[in-house]
């Protein structure tokens, strides 16, 4: 198996949103975005799977040495080896922001709340606005607030995500609703641990799902029209994810018990649409 084909096989089998995206690039910049995907997937699995905290240090050590190596030229790991052509500008990724994603993964090795917003927020930019500033840089921009849209819609997706991954988190002992929020609603984290619909919850879910909204207009805003074309593949995941979003709300939130999802059709025609219209 070549290192491209490792990292297709991981996209593939994710059944992400970001690999019915992905599908409508030129090959070359397709096998740019699917090694990006596949590092952050690898490392994120270090932090979900693996039980023992000083193991997933280790392991996320390990992965550290590997992005020196992968700039020194000499990587061993079939994502890394995959990433090695594209280490060129134009396609954005860099020591520092392959790092800042480490550094996110980390964060979750030693924190599982948020006291607030600004906290979530520092969060999110590591493992997720960096990553839309490589997916940008790898798509094609002109414009340098094309960065500025990247890094915000980022944001965006990862705070839907928080929504949706609400129960998923909780079972693994961590939350990402800022505490401050939650009190503010009447939630306890004993109640998200718990899986308990309290009266509050619905209200806070609704809060922040108004933010995510909020957030996701922000960066389309931000979005030069010279770049608009360039930047279908981000738009996908924007679209995909703001229906994702619908849907957990017409569901009224029941986030603690089950992990809610559009079906693979559905993915598919949003990404179809988009990539037409946008």
């Amino acid at each position: 198996m070549t290192p491209d084909e490792y990292c297709q096989k991981e996209a593939a089998a994710s059944g992400s949103s970001f690999y019915y995206a992905f599908l409508f690039l030129p090959p070359e910049r397709r096998r740019a975005i699917t090694a990006v995907y596949a590092f952050c997937r690898e490392v994120d699995d270090v932090v979900d799977e693996v039980s023992e905290a000083s193991v997933a240090q280790a392991k996320l050590g390990w992965w550290r040495g590997e992005v020196e190596a992968l700039f020194r030229g000499e990587p061993s790991h079939p994502v890394t080896q995959a990433l090695q052509p594209f280490l060129q500008m134009p396609y954005g990724i860099t020591r520092e922001r392959l790092g800042a994603v480490l550094d996110g993964m980390e964060m979750d090795l030693r924190q599982n709340r948020y006291l607030d917003f600004p906290a979530l927020q520092r969060y999110a930019h590591r493992v997720a606005g960096v990553v839309g500033e490589m997916s940008a840089s790898i798509f094609g921009y002109r414009q340098a607030a094309t960065l500025d849209y990247a890094a915000r819609l980022g944001l965006a997706l990862q705070l839907i995500n928080v929504i949706r991954d609400v129960g998923d988190d909780a079972r693994r002992g961590r939350i990402y609703l800022p505490l401050d929020e939650m009190q503010r609603f009447g939630v306890k984290a004993a109640d998200l641990l718990n899986a308990r619909y309290v009266d509050g919850f619905v209200p806070l879910m609704r809060f922040q799902a108004e933010r995510a909204r909020a957030v996701y207009r922000d960066a389309i805003n931000l979005l030069p029209a010279e770049d608009r074309r360039a930047q279908r593949t981000g738009l996908i995941m924007g679209a995909i994810y703001a229906t994702l979003l619908d849907e957990v709300e017409r569901e009224e939130f029941r986030v603690l018990h089950q992990r809610i999802a559009l079906t693979p059709l559905r993915k598919l025609w949003i990404a179809w649409k988009t990539w037409v219209s946008a």
